[in-house]
């Protein structure tokens, strides 16, 4: 791949039609922290720019996709934006959540955005937030123990970009979001949340044939049917969805029980607090190993 501008959380490569972003935190899972949604929005900027590229792929670097917000420290990552005088500010937080130019659910919706088809090729987890991320993609095509999920429909958020409600049918979009149950990548797929899963040894090959054949495509009809199936979906309320879903994750993080769950997050360490949260149900980090992503399955960009 040929070399591109730096950034700090991601990198973004282009080789023949295909620009690649790749989630950089491969330490910390990808999990998403400032600036990673405007380096995402900034790339997908570049690509859309580039008269030669015709398909963007998003991954992520290492062991995972993406395994949402950081929130090891509670919010201070996000410092000034969310919190005024080292206290939540639900004005400000309002604020950022919502408006197009600093809510992160936007960003990362330059990829629905972009005249040019985008395929999340998802590996290992993709939960929370780089679920949201992932499924705003047009094509996601995951590996069969991938695990996609919304941990914190038990705690501590809400549904960010809506994707899950559009994607999933009313008795399934129910289930998951009242429960938090995840899915392997093979599950996904089956329920149709996502276009296909693989095994990991097939998922590179698979994404790069896909963009391929879109290749063959020109760029004007992609981004013709992507443009009305779009509009489609944001005819039945897209836009009001993703004003609703921030605000409430908002709130969600900061009633009595999410407080406490940022505090033992502090004392005792995120892995303390989720097996908490997901002990009582035995997925995410507390399942069985068969039921885990295989942790030798690693993106190396």
């Amino acid at each position: 791949m040929s070399a591109e501008p730096a950034f700090e959380t991601i990198l973004y490569a282009v080789q023949g039609a295909v620009a690649t972003i790749t989630l950089n935190r491969p330490e910390r899972l990808n999990t998403i922290v400032p600036p990673m949604p405007d380096e995402v929005q900034d790339a997908v900027g570049l690509a859309v720019r580039d008269a030669a590229v015709k398909v963007i792929v998003v991954r992520g670097a290492g062991r995972a996709f993406c395994a949402g917000y950081d929130f090891g420290g509670g919010f201070e990552h996000w410092g000034e934006a969310m919190l005024t005088e080292g206290r939540w500010d639900p004005g400000k937080d309002f604020a950022m959540a919502t408006a197009p130019d600093l809510a992160p659910t936007q960003k990362f919706m330059s990829i629905w955005r972009s005249p040019k088809p985008v395929i999340a090729q998802v590996h290992g987890y993709c939960v929370g937030g780089g679920s949201d991320f992932a499924l705003c993609a047009d094509l996601v095509v995951a590996s069969e123990d991938a695990v996609i999920g919304t941990p914190y429909s038990r705690m501590w958020g809400s549904y960010l970009s809506g994707m899950w409600i559009y994607r999933l049918g009313l008795a399934r979009t129910k289930f998951h979001a009242l429960t938090g149950r995840p899915l392997t990548g093979r599950q996904a797929a089956e329920v149709e949340l996502i276009n296909e899963a693989v095994p990991f040894a097939e998922l590179e090959a698979r994404v790069a044939a896909l963009a391929a054949e879109l290749c063959e495509i020109p760029s004007s009809q992609l981004a013709a049917m992507k443009l009305v199936v779009n509009h489609a979906y944001e005819n039945m309320g897209l836009s009001a969805t993703q004003t609703l879903g921030p605000i409430l994750d908002g709130l969600m993080r900061n009633t009595p029980e999410a407080l406490d769950f940022i505090e033992t997050a502090k004392a005792e360490g995120v892995s303390a607090v989720a097996a908490r949260r997901d002990g009582p149900f035995g997925d995410y980090g507390q399942a069985p190993p068969e039921l885990r992503p295989d942790p030798a399955n690693v993106i190396d960009p």
